[in-house]
């Protein structure tokens, strides 16, 4: 097997460049040491960790001086070996071989086997089934060797062998993971995830935490699985990340998730989202990721601290891309961005602009049909978050971590420290005529629970209403959890449906978002936002309503149109 040793200023080779690779062993994907034939003075769960190896100078345990690495006893006749099994299969591209540290007690030599085997059945270091894909190579102290290998058919296993014995501090496998992805063409998943095949492939600023970590699984532990950008002192300073989405195949894009988790005080003040149809690898430079033919799909919205934030895309309707840029004003940390859609149908369509997307051609945008498309628009319920619903009111809520609330809310204690008061989360609002005798008071609605639920989890909408003088709260009077867990529970769920007003005086359905509130979150629609009646999801729920009425309520006080043009619902 041939192979190329490259310098560590090449280093961008793995991680870097437009041919970025993935590390297929990390941790944070789920690789993990299997077995390992010695592991006496430093244990080989260290190779995967995160970070680089910290220097353990002057520390000693019971068996000896310690290392951040893994080291075997000496004078074996023979090698040690460790088993690793790659947190995502794929072809194996590269590696980093990392001594740091180690002087004196390094490894003089390694090799490095693969094997795969889908079944997921832990190998013996026998097996007849390994290939080595990097033959012995010679290694010094205390440094890092990179060596980059030809492509190699998909491995979900890697055994990494020293002669004759000593210590390694990190080793890395680099390559591209083998997408998994659904076989249906009308399912929703990420498209971003590495998993899928997404790829960060150019970063503006990575500081204090590297872009990559943005596709990864789950949602961290702490700052540093995201992604940081330092602070920045310029005034209309921003910064962006480019993500390709599953291996640059065709998506037919629908919805975000941008999660802020452990970013409390440190979280974009606001961010953006732009895609393209690039049918070519990019060189990217800053230039090229500014000047790009991007298609907003999200405009400039605020974020918060602390939490996930669900967005419907915009201007994706029949189009298909290959990439977003995820842009940040001024600068702060995310810790995960999803992208969901599905992938693209292409086959059998007679557009001339689809078809110059196919491979080997340049366009942006694509128009494209998919097998999820249908006459009738489908409109997803997201989950509702106070930035998502801020165009059309406010969210009314708690927060467990304080930390987590909106900027600008105020918190108290209170009730003799028993209690947390938020503030003046809403005002009322009223603009009727002087003479109209109108008063502000509190109505209870029994809403009943939402019916003609089709088997694919939609439902059609078919009236909206609004208030044209007021604005008007609505308080479930129940309790639930405040996380998103309650949106499993039928019972703690109601839905919430909105659109701005059109030109024509009627709702503009371009305008139009659905979202799944928890009875721990409370509502108030902005005067003149139509909405759909409150609806319960499979359980009867009473709501406070707080609004200001002529007498009892009348035509004056409330407006309501039949939808001229059908919309489905897609619920959660």
């Amino acid at each position: 097997m041939s192979f190329e040793q490259i310098g560590l200023e090449n280093f961008n080779t793995f991680s870097g460049s437009t041919d970025a690779f993935t590390e297929l062993s990390s941790v944070a994907l789920g690789g993990r040491v299997l077995s390992v034939s010695d592991e006496f003075f430093a244990e080989a769960f260290n190779l995967l960790l995160v970070g680089p190896a910290p220097s353990l100078k002057g520390q000693f345990g019971p068996n000896g001086a310690l290392y951040s690495g893994w080291e075997s006893r000496r004078h074996n006749p023979t090698y040690d070996w460790c088993i690793i099994k790659l947190g995502a299969p794929g072809k194996i591209l590269g590696f980093d071989i990392d001594t740091t540290h180690f002087n004196g007690n390094e490894a003089p030599e390694a090799s490095v086997e693969a094997l795969y085997d889908p079944s997921s059945n832990d190998p013996n270091p026998t097996d007849s089934r390994w290939t080595e894909i990097l033959p012995k190579v010679k290694l010094g102290p205390s440094s890092r060797h990179l060596f980059t290998i030809p492509n190699v058919p998909n491995a979900t296993f890697v055994k990494l062998n020293m002669y004759p014995d000593g210590g390694i501090a990190r080793f890395r496998v680099y390559g591209n993971v083998e997408p998994v992805m659904p076989t249906e063409l009308t399912e929703l998943f990420d498209l971003a995830h590495v998993f899928a095949g997404g790829r960060v492939e150019f970063v503006s600023d990575q500081h204090f935490g590297v872009g990559s970590n943005l596709i990864l699984p789950g949602r961290g532990k702490d700052m540093g699985d995201g992604w940081e950008t330092k602070r920045s002192r310029s005034i209309g300073h921003k910064d962006w990340v480019i993500i390709r989405l599953h291996a640059a195949a065709l998506a037919v894009l629908e919805q975000v998730e941008l999660d802020t988790a452990h970013f409390k005080g440190n979280f974009p003040e606001s961010c953006e989202i732009h895609a393209v149809s690039l049918a070519k690898d990019v060189n990217w430079t800053v230039e090229r990721s500014e000047n790009e033919n991007w298609t907003l799909i999200l405009p400039r919205t605020k974020l918060g601290p602390h939490r996930q934030h669900y967005f419907q895309l915009e201007n994706v309707e029949n189009m298909a891309f290959t990439h977003v840029r995820v842009t940040i004003y001024p600068d702060g940390g995310l810790k995960r961005v999803r992208i969901l859609g599905r992938r693209a149908n292409v086959e059998g369509l007679e557009s001339l602009a689809v078809k110059v997307a196919l491979p080997g051609l340049d366009t942006t945008p694509v128009p494209v049909a998919s097998k999820s498309t249908s006459s009738k628009s489908i409109l997803p319920a997201l989950p509702l978050t106070p930035e998502a619903f801020a165009p059309f009111g406010q969210v009314i809520q708690a927060y467990g971590d304080h930390t987590a609330a909106p900027k600008g809310t105020k918190i108290t204690p209170a009730n003799a420290g028993t209690a947390s008061k938020f503030h003046k989360l809403s005002l009322l609002a009223s603009s009727y005529p002087p003479d109209a005798q109108a008063t502000a008071g509190l109505s209870v609605y029994r809403c009943q629970p939402l019916k003609n639920i089709d088997k694919d989890g939609t439902t059609e909408l078919t009236v909206l209403e609004r208030h044209s003088f007021t604005n008007q709260a609505f308080i479930p009077m129940g309790c639930g959890p405040e996380d998103l867990e309650s949106l499993a529970d039928p019972s703690h769920r109601y839905l919430v449906v909105v659109a701005k007003n059109g030109e024509d005086d009627k709702p503009d359905l371009k305008t139009l978002r659905a979202f799944i509130a928890n009875t721990a979150q409370g509502i108030v629609y902005s005067t003149g936002i139509w909405h759909q009646p409150m609806t319960g999801l499979d359980k009867e729920l009473d709501f406070t309503c707080v609004e200001t009425q002529i007498g009892n309520g009348g035509k004056e006080d409330c407006e309501i149109v039949e939808l001229e043009t059908s919309v489905r619902l897609r619920l959660l």
